[in-house]
C-alpha cells in the first residue's frame, strides 16, 4: 500500500520597513493593520482545530516593527509618551476634538483602502461613511464633513481590519460594530488598547503553537535581501540574458549576505525560543552560492518556486509523465553546505492565492480536494510523495468571505481528516523521510516565474540598485572611522536598504500611488545612510526612479508563481 501523500502548508509573513528613516515616523501601517487581522487569525484558526499544522515563516524586519508597534501603543497607554509615531493610530488617539485640512485628507486618503465588497459594505455603518465621502469629494463639499465623521471613520477603518476571530469573540470589537456610530474617547482607547494586546501577544500565540507541534516557525534573512543579486549580478542573466544590470558587483555582497542570514537566526532564537530549522529565502530568491550560504550557517532545509526546479531540470515538469519530480525534495551542495530544498506547488499555491477568493467556500474546498487527488494518483508507488503549498500568508484573505476563516477552516479540516493524505511540517516529513535526490546545479531564480526580473533588468531597478552600490562604497570608505554606536546604526540603515521590497515596487506595471510611496521612503533611507556616515547625500537621490501607473493584479501586492498562471 502507498504512503500517504504529504501536505504542507507554508504561510510567508513579511513587511519591510515602513519607518521613515528621517523622522521615525510610520509611513505605511501595513505591519500592525496584518498583525491584528492576519497574524492572529492564522494562529488561532490553528490553535482551534485539533489535527491542524502548518508552517509560518516570520522575516525579522517584521517582527521587529510587530515588537515596536507593541512596545511604542503599551507606552502610550501608560502615559509614557505623548504622541503615537503613526499617523493612523494617532488620528485614533487624537483628542483634541479636530483635525486639520492636511490630515482630514490623510484620512479619506487612507482610511477606505481595504476590500470594499469584503469589508465595509457588510457594515451599513462603514458603508455610509464611505457614501458621505464619496458625496461629498462629487461635489467639492469635503470641508462640511465634521470632526466626528473623521473620529468614526479612523474608527471603521482599524474594525474592519481587525481578524475575524476577534471580530466574533472579543467584547470591545463586538460592542464598538454594535454602536456604529458616535465613538467617544473612551471607545477608541478600548480599541488602542485591543490593537496593543494583539500585537503584545503575537511571539508567545506562536511559541504555543509551536509547543503544541501544530507549528513550525521559519526566517528568512534579516531585511528580505535577494541574496543571489547580492553574490553576482550575472546571475539574473541565466533566464534572462538580456537582463541590464549594473557595470559593478555589490561590494562585500557575501559578507552582507552573511550579516542578514546570521542575525535572522539570533532575532528568531530570541522571540521564538528555539532555532529555526528552515528557510525561506527572501521571494524563495536561490543559486547555488545562496544556498550553500544558508547549508553552512545550519539550516536544514529552505524553498522555492517551482519554475526554479523548471530551469534546473531543464525540461518542464508539467509536460512530464507524472510530474513526480515536483513531488519529493532534492540535496543540493555537499559537505557542511548541503541542504534539503523543497518547490512549491505553483498551480495549487496560485489557486488559495488569486481564484479561491471568488469562489463559493465549498466548492473551492471541493476543487482543492481534487487537484490533490490528482496528485495523489500521479504519485502512486513513490516512496514519500509530498506536496508543498507556499504562498503569501497576509495579503490574500482580506479578498475571501470573513477574513478567510470558514475556508481555511474547513481546508484543514478535509486534509487533516483524509486517510490518504499527511497534514504536515517540513522538519516533520524530513524526520521521517530524509531527502535522497541530488541536485548538482540549482539554476538562479525566484518563486516568481523563476527569474530574477522583479528586482532586475530594466532601467529603473538597476537605477535603484546603482544608488545602492555607491552608498555602500561610501559606507565602506567611513565605517571604521565611526564609533561602534554610530556604527551599529549605520550597519542597520544599510541592512534597511538592502531589502528587496524596494525594486519589487519599481515598473511601469506597478500602480502609481504604490511606486510613489516606495520610491520616496527608499531614497529617504539611502539619505539617512549617507547622513550616518557624515557624508553629503548625492543628489541623484533626489530625483524619483520609478513613476508607476500600471494595474497589476491585487494592486502588486502578489504575484502568480508562473508567468503563465
Amino acid at each position: 500500500m502507498s504512503q500517504p501523500l504529504s501536505v504542507v502548508f507554508y504561510w510567508h509573513m513579511h513587511q519591510p520597513f515602513y519607518r521613515e528613516a528621517d523622522t521615525g515616523r510610520y509611513h505605511l501601517p501595513w505591519v500592525y493593520l496584518h498583525a491584528m487581522k492576519d497574524y492572529t487569525d492564522m494562529a488561532e484558526i490553528l490553535s482551534q482545530l485539533p489535527r491542524a499544522k502548518a508552517v509560518i515563516n516570520y522575516v525579522p524586519s517584521l517582527t521587529a516593527q510587530i515588537q515596536d508597534y507593541a512596545v511604542h501603543l503599551r507606552d502610550f497607554l501608560d502615559d509614557n509618551v505623548d504622541k503615537l509615531n503613526d499617523p493612523l493610530l494617532a488620528a485614533l488617539a487624537d483628542d483634541e476634538g479636530g483635525f486639520d485640512k492636511d490630515t482630514r485628507a490623510y484620512l479619506l486618503e487612507s482610511c477606505f483602502r481595504l476590500n470594499h465588497e469584503r469589508n465595509l459594505f457588510p457594515y451599513p455603518a462603514y458603508a455610509r461613511l464611505f457614501h458621505l465621502a464619496e458625496h461629498a469629494k462629487h461635489n467639492k463639499a469635503v470641508s462640511y464633513l465634521g470632526d466626528k465623521f473623521f473620529t468614526d471613520l479612523v474608527t471603521w477603518y482599524h474594525l474592519a481590519w481587525l481578524g475575524e476571530t476577534v471580530r466574533q469573540h472579543n467584547f470591545v470589537a463586538r460592542r464598538l460594530i454594535e454602536k456604529g456610530r458616535g465613538f467617544t474617547l473612551q471607545d477608541r482607547r478600548d480599541l488602542l488598547t485591543l490593537i496593543a494586546t494583539l500585537l503584545a501577544d503575537i511571539p508567545a500565540m506562536h511559541r504555543k503553537l509551536v509547543k503544541a507541534g501544530k507549528l513550525e516557525l521559519t526566517t528568512t534573512p534579516y531585511a528580505h535581501p535577494i541574496i543571489p543579486l547580492m553574490l553576482d549580478f550575472k546571475s539574473a542573466q541565466e533566464t534572462v540574458p538580456d537582463a541590464l544590470i549594473p557595470n559593478e558587483q555589490y561590494p562585500g555582497g557575501e559578507a552582507r549576505a552573511l550579516d542578514h542570514i546570521h542575525l535572522a537566526q539570533e532575532n528568531h532564537k530570541t522571540l521564538f525560543g528555539h532555532d529555526a530549522q528552515g528557510c525561506w529565502p527572501a521571494e524563495g530568491a536561490v543559486c547555488d552560492g545562496t544556498l550553500a550560504l544558508l547549508g553552512k550557517s545550519g539550516f536544514k532545509w529552505c524553498a522555492t518556486g517551482e519554475s526554479v526546479l523548471h530551469h534546473s531540470l531543464k525540461y518542464n515538469l508539467r509536460e512530464q509523465q507524472g510530474n513526480r519530480d515536483l513531488y519529493h525534495p532534492w540535496v543540493i551542495g555537499k559537505g557542511d553546505e548541503a541542504i534539503t530544498c523543497f518547490f512549491r506547488d505553483d498551480r495549487l499555491s496560485d489557486l488559495l492565492g488569486f481564484e479561491y477568493s471568488k469562489w463559493n467556500t465549498d466548492d473551492a474546498i471541493s476543487n482543492f480536494m481534487h487537484e490533490l487527488a490528482n496528485i495523489r494518483h500521479r504519485t502512486q508507488g513513490m516512496k514519500a510523495p509530498i506536496v508543498a503549498i507556499i504562498m503569501d500568508g497576509e495579503n490574500a484573505w482580506e479578498h475571501y468571505h470573513q477574513n478567510a476563516l470558514p475556508f481555511l477552516t474547513k481546508l484543514y479540516q478535509a486534509v487533516s481528516e483524509h486517510d490518504e493524505y499527511d497534514l504536515t511540517t517540513f522538519s516533520e516529513y524530513l524526520a521521517n523521510h530524509p531527502a535522497t535526490e541530488k541536485l548538482d546545479h540549482l539554476t538562479p531564480g525566484s518563486w516568481v516565474y523563476g527569474n530574477l526580473s522583479t528586482w532586475i533588468g530594466d532601467h529603473a531597478k538597476t537605477k535603484a540598485w546603482e544608488l545602492l552600490i555607491a552608498a555602500k562604497h561610501e559606507f565602506d570608505a567611513k565605517y571604521d572611522k565611526l564609533s561602534p554606536a554610530d556604527q551599529a546604526d549605520a550597519i542597520e540603515q544599510l541592512r534597511i536598504c538592502e531589502g528587496s521590497d524596494w525594486c519589487w515596487w519599481f515598473g511601469d506595471y506597478n500602480p502609481g500611488a504604490a511606486v510613489r510611496d516606495f520610491d520616496q521612503l527608499y531614497r529617504r533611507h539611502l539619505k539617512k545612510l549617507y547622513q550616518l556616515l557624515g557624508s553629503p547625500a548625492p543628489k541623484s537621490l533626489d530625483e524619483n526612479i520609478s513613476s508607476g501607473g500600471g494595474d497589476a493584479e491585487g494592486g502588486g501586492t502578489m504575484r502568480r508563481g508562473g508567468a503563465d498562471a
